[in-house]
């Protein structure tokens, strides 16, 4: 149970709440974001599924969810630094980096969930570059703090201005290296060598990757849905070269959007190469590698109206799984057949279901016209067998026929 006394008022009376419940994917603990009215999937990009505190509260004591969290915006001025694997669960004392970290910062401070970290929330302007090295993450948008208001003793109850630290800490702790790490860089470069960026915000980008060709198919990878997929890496590089069609191979925001879709899982953050890098930074590299083409935005001239503008910008996003091109381009013919082979085959699937639904239907009235039949033998039985009375006269053709058989057979 949560204890909202204890929650800091600046958050508190904001509607940026959600719920999260805790799942396995392919062995791998995950948080689920969860929208507190519908308990359907939430978006931290998305304030239509997010509520109030007590809604979140509501929902999350129906035991249908884990805890509560808090979606960061870009209107609020509030930062969370997540500091993960740096605290012993069984005596409380954090790991020195940590402690060095809580004390800088000098604001509310509590346990993560796990009991292995903790989530410090500031007042201040996010600096810019990386925002993650190591177990130090730092978001202050379109990400989703768990809350347990399990509030750490010794540091303040409320959320303090506290810009100057938090540059500080970032300058130390997560920006350090950041122009050596090609692995960091936060932009591609074009033909002419000169680094550039899509610079669109998330849920723009969101919202042109949704009403694209394939949109659909976006859609069911950032919810989730891994169907169609021999595993769920499959699916993780699928969603991952999408996003990088879309953000023009920005390693950073593809990042932070693979954290919000349905398919982040544990293991993105997992060490899984000798040379320490992550699952989730080689699958990133991997992505931007195999995506031979990238979204170019179309800047409309005098004479394109509105609405041609948004239909060759569509055009233009049209991009297949891989994100490697359109048809005509390099790969893209191939891609494009790969695609439309997926569609045939879909559409047949589709025409044999519908041919076993009529099947079934032939099969159901050539049985009722069977059991008719028999019903009208019987009949013709039944009155065969019965003495001619005077009212048969007046039975109809169908009684005159069966006397003229019977005066036929005794003659």
């Amino acid at each position: 149970m949560i204890d909202k006394s204890i929650l800091p008022t600046e958050m508190c009376g904001r509607e940026q709440w959600i719920c999260w419940r805790e799942e396995n994917r392919n062995g791998d603990p995950t948080k689920i974001p969860v929208d507190p009215e519908t308990g359907d999937f939430a978006s931290s990009t998305d304030d239509r599924t997010w509520s109030d505190l007590e809604t979140a509260l509501e929902y999350a004591s129906t035991g249908r969810a884990d805890g509560i969290g808090f979606v960061f915006t870009r209107t609020d001025p509030l930062v969370g630094i997540d500091l993960d694997k740096c605290r012993d669960p069984d005596t409380g004392r954090p790991d020195p980096e940590a402690k060095e970290i809580i004390q800088q910062l000098e604001s509310y401070t509590e346990v993560s969930p796990s009991g292995t970290g903790y989530h410090v929330l500031v007042h201040g302007d996010l600096p810019d570059g990386r925002n993650r090295r190591g177990g130090v993450e730092m978001y202050d948008q379109s990400r989703f703090f768990t809350v347990t208001a399990d509030h750490v003793d010794g540091t303040p109850t409320s959320i303090n201005e506290r810009q100057d630290a938090l540059e500080a800490v970032h300058e130390e702790f997560v920006a350090e290296d950041d122009t050596n790490d090609v692995d960091a860089t936060d932009s591609r470069r074009d033909e002419s060598g000169q680094s550039q960026t899509l610079d669109l915000e998330d849920e723009v980008l969101l919202e042109k990757a949704r009403s694209a060709g394939n949109g659909e198919k976006f859609d069911r990878l950032w919810r989730g849905n891994i169907s169609g997929y021999d595993s769920q890496s499959e699916a993780d590089m699928a969603l991952c070269c999408l996003l990088a069609f879309w953000t023009g191979g920005n390693r950073m925001q593809m990042d932070r959007l693979f954290r919000q879709s349905g398919l982040i899982r544990g293991k993105w953050d997992d060490v899984h190469h000798a040379d320490g890098s992550t699952y989730g930074e080689k699958t990133l590299k991997r992505a931007i590698a195999a995506t031979g083409d990238f979204y170019e935005p179309t800047t409309p001239t005098v004479e394109t109206s509105v609405d041609t503008a948004a239909e060759t910008d569509t055009d233009t996003a049209w991009t297949l799984e891989g994100g490697i091109a359109e048809p005509g381009s390099v790969g893209g013919d191939r891609v494009y057949l790969e695609e439309k082979n997926d569609l045939l085959e879909a559409r047949i699937d589709e025409l044999e279901q519908i041919v076993a639904d009529q099947r079934d239907q032939i099969e159901q009235l050539t049985a009722e016209r069977q059991q008719l039949r028999s019903v009208v033998e019987q009949q013709e039985n039944d009155l065969e067998g019965t003495t001619e009375s005077p009212s048969e006269k007046d039975e109809g053709p169908s009684s005159l026929r069966t006397r003229m058989q019977r005066l036929w057979r005794r003659s």
